[in-house]
């Protein structure tokens, strides 16, 4: 049975999920209501991911002395007033402000609740506790997004920032009704929270995510073309397509979590990093055969979220005492990953190579990814699986 106490933090990362990846279905919708080009439109994707860049180390250092219930309540509210605005923004000025603000609390709100997952899990299950709330976040992937592209495509767009509203609403019930309060860090402050950066340890970690899952976006960015035009299935059926690799976030999500647990994160990082891009190279030399490309889709969905959990892990380990900023920190990498796999994925095609390609260069970002992490493994690996030392410290204030 399902610990109630993280359900809150799964609808949390359900919001945030579908409003970050549903808009791009719908960029054609919100330009022609807006009066600007697609490419104008994509500015909206861009504004959101600096907004989470920003947003997540200097959110989280102003608000580490605060009990995290308070903070994680406070960030859901931004997130749905902001989308609640997004669905009635006039013009693209005021609506790429908006979309700038309401990317402000996603990290911050993925940070915090990084650590009270860990707090909240018995010794042990440290990472599939965090690999539950990220359960939100594939759960967008597969229902939520193709559910809401489509609502938002039949009837108008602005349907789809109400519904995230919706979602926020729910997730602050649950965090007020069913999320137990936590002592509050009052020996901390910014600079000190800053402090991890300067031991290699936390670089490292930034870099395993930013290359070797990039290598993943190099993948993802370029799916729709890679599946009509290489593997010759329908365009009508990408939906579909987008559903198979969702299940596959799903079980990776989770799959990802247990693992992690059980041979250590940093085992676990190297093993998938070595899978993804042993998938990667499924992906260029056999995606002609639709059989296979469908199959790889679901592996490679599934592989995309399986390093969630146990990457989570190794940056806490590298930042103790600076936990929150750390995890913050991993959603900006996260974010340098999606913007690092579509630029490098898409020089291929600029000098008129097939859409497979993409996924080569997927393949050297993974092994780089790999080295990596391997190197890491050397330095900071214990014999055994480490468990976090983090408790849930009820608060009776």
């Amino acid at each position: 049975m399902i610990d109630k106490r993280i359900i809150p933090l799964a609808i949390g990362g359900l919001g945030i999920g579908t409003t970050e990846f549903t808009v791009m279905g719908l960029l054609p919708d919100i330009a022609k209501t807006l009066q600007i080009t697609i490419p104008e439109t994509g500015h909206l994707i861009s504004a959101y991911a600096l907004g989470v860049v920003i947003g997540a180390p200097i959110l989280i250092g102003y608000s580490v002395k605060f009990p995290s219930k308070k903070v994680l309540i406070a960030l859901m509210v931004i997130f749905t007033i902001f989308n609640a605005l997004s669905a009635i923004a006039p013009d693209y000025t005021s609506m790429l402000i908006i979309r700038f603000l309401s990317g402000l609390p996603h990290g911050a709100f993925f940070g915090v609740g990084t650590v009270v997952a860990s707090r909240l899990a018995g010794k042990g299950k440290e990472a599939f506790y965090i690999s539950l709330m990220f359960t939100g976040l594939t759960v967008a992937n597969l229902a939520m997004v193709p559910l809401v592209t489509y609502i938002g495509h039949t009837f108008n767009w602005r349907w789809y920032f109400a519904i995230v509203a919706v979602i926020g609403l729910v997730a602050l019930l649950a965090l007020k009704l069913w999320l137990p309060a936590m002592d509050k860090n009052e020996d901390t402050h910014f600079l000190e929270e800053l402090k991890f950066l300067k031991g290699k340890q936390a670089w490292l970690v930034l870099m395993i995510t930013a290359i070797g899952f990039g290598g993943l976006f190099t993948w993802f960015s370029y799916i729709t073309p890679l599946m009509t035009v290489v593997a010759g299935i329908q365009s009508s059926q990408m939906a579909y397509v987008m559903v198979l690799a969702g299940a596959g976030m799903v079980v990776g999500n989770l799959a990802g979590g247990f693992l992690s647990d059980k041979l250590g994160p940093e085992k676990t990082c190297s093993l998938l990093l070595f899978l993804m891009m042993t998938s990667l190279a499924g992906v260029f030399f056999l995606s002609e055969y639709q059989s296979v490309a469908l199959g790889l889709t679901f592996i490679c969905g599934a592989l995309s979220m399986s390093v969630a959990a146990p990457i989570n892990i190794m940056m806490m380990k590298a930042a103790p005492k600076s936990e929150m900023m750390a995890a913050a920190f991993m959603q900006a990498a996260f974010n340098i990953a999606n913007a690092m796999g579509a630029f490098f994925g898409g020089i291929p095609l600029e000098h008129g190579l097939s859409f497979n390609y993409p996924s080569l260069v997927g393949v050297g970002m993974t092994f780089i990814g790999l080295i990596v992490s391997i190197r890491y493994m050397y330095l900071y690996r214990s014999s055994k699986p480490e468990q976090l030392n983090v408790e849930c410290v009820p608060s009776n204030k």
